[in-house]
């Protein structure tokens, strides 16, 4: 039996939390030669050094790529890229591995994925076929997509997409969402050993704030973001975490605004870097919602039965489960939504949420059907028209 060389490749903490159980079980199965590459923003103090995480779960890094430029700028984004692409296919070419395993959508994948691509490396893309219309991780998603040879998709719908995309349905699964099986087989913390790892004491209001540049909007960051901390400020007895920013353009001027509002805040608010994976999950257990424009809150808070607050358009076109409500940047327009979350018609729908991203056995799906790949000789394959 041939063993598989594969390489995965993870440059954040969000796409590190998703992949722990596949990277956990590819691990045991003894045809694969795993191999983790890391890159992005794992190596920068400013978002956590979550590298450490990686190592600290008994995993270990075969390659790290630093890729991130220090300008925080599209210009930035696009020197990552430029540079990921002349690192990733230096290696790749080297080390010829069978099968580049990666998934989502960010600049940092991106320049791994064109690497593969070039160099005939078959790719295996999870969470194709969704949309962001408010970021340029949408284009990104579904050029990688073209690239890829097999597609792990979350729901039907998602397939679909891929299939309209031109790509053979014989190489498109649907498997449900890591994050949704992730926080089922993960032990959480309690919470009071949580208040102690986090520093922070839960009230009888909790939020976690997780809010991004849209990047398709350029020099609205500053804009868009005041209007989410004024409308926190008229609220009362709410005790606030937010978290950092990612590597996108103007993220600095949001991680920067973060800081000055809890150190005008410190009582009721905490600024968290990286909370690592199981303290974030954990934290999620004991608020009760998300507010902000991350993916988290449409795809992990739900099974949870907490609501979320989406702000403006960088979600937009991702299916939503119904304890998401949408609104624009504006103060007035979150502030009624973050009272509808508490309000008791809400509660009460909240405790009978179907989460669309749950199937159960994610990860083990993505590995069975990996260990019956026939591995290409080439990438030539035909546009599938509907």
């Amino acid at each position: 039996m041939k063993i598989k060389k594969i390489y995965l490749v993870t440059g954040s903490r969000a796409d590190y939390g998703l992949l722990y159980w596949l990277i956990k079980g590819l691990k045991k199965e003894k045809q694969f030669d795993l191999s983790i590459i890391t890159t992005g923003m794992h190596f920068k103090s400013k978002f956590g050094n979550t590298h450490k995480e990686i190592i600290k779960d008994g995993f270990k890094i075969t390659k790290k790529i630093n890729i991130l430029s220090s300008l925080n700028t599209a210009k930035g984004s696009l020197l990552s890229t430029s540079k990921g692409i002349s690192e990733f296919s230096k290696y790749f070419d080297k080390n010829k591995p069978d099968l580049l395993i990666i998934l989502g959508d960010r600049f940092e994948i991106f320049s791994a994925v064109i690497s593969a691509y070039f160099l005939n490396i078959p790719i295996a893309h999870i969470s194709g076929g969704e949309l962001t219309y408010g970021a340029l991780d949408d284009a990104i998603r579904h050029s990688i997509t073209k690239m890829s040879w097999w597609h792990f998709v979350s729901t039907k719908e998602y397939m679909k997409r891929v299939i309209q995309l031109g790509e053979d349905p014989n190489r498109v699964f649907v498997v449900g969402g890591l994050g949704a099986e992730s926080i089922k087989k993960t032990k959480l913390i309690n919470k009071k050993s949580l208040e102690k790892i986090i520093k922070f004491k839960f009230g009888k209001k909790n939020l976690i704030v997780t809010y991004h540049p849209e990047t398709l909007q350029p020099n609205n960051a500053k804009r868009q973001f005041s209007e989410v901390l004024k409308s926190l400020k008229g609220i009362s007895n709410l005790k606030i975490i937010f978290t950092a920013t990612n590597a996108d353009a103007e993220g600095n001027i949001i991680n920067k605004m973060i800081k000055e509002f809890v150190n005008k805040n410190p009582k009721n608010t905490k600024f968290i870097k990286s909370f690592g994976r199981i303290s974030y999950l954990s934290t999620l257990k004991f608020v009760d919602g998300i507010v902000g424009n991350s993916s988290s809150g449409i795809t992990e808070a739900p099974v949870f039965n907490i609501g979320t607050v989406n702000i403006g358009d960088r979600q937009n076109g991702r299916i939503k489960p119904k304890s998401v409500i949408d609104c624009k940047a504006e103060k007035q327009n979150i502030q009624r939504s973050i009272k509808k979350i508490y309000s008791k018609n809400f509660q009460k729908k909240l405790k009978n949420i179907d989460n669309i991203y749950y199937k159960g056995n994610t990860s083990d799906k993505i590995i069975n059907k990996i260990k019956t790949f026939k591995l290409p000789n080439q990438l030539k394959k035909s546009f599938y028209d509907i």
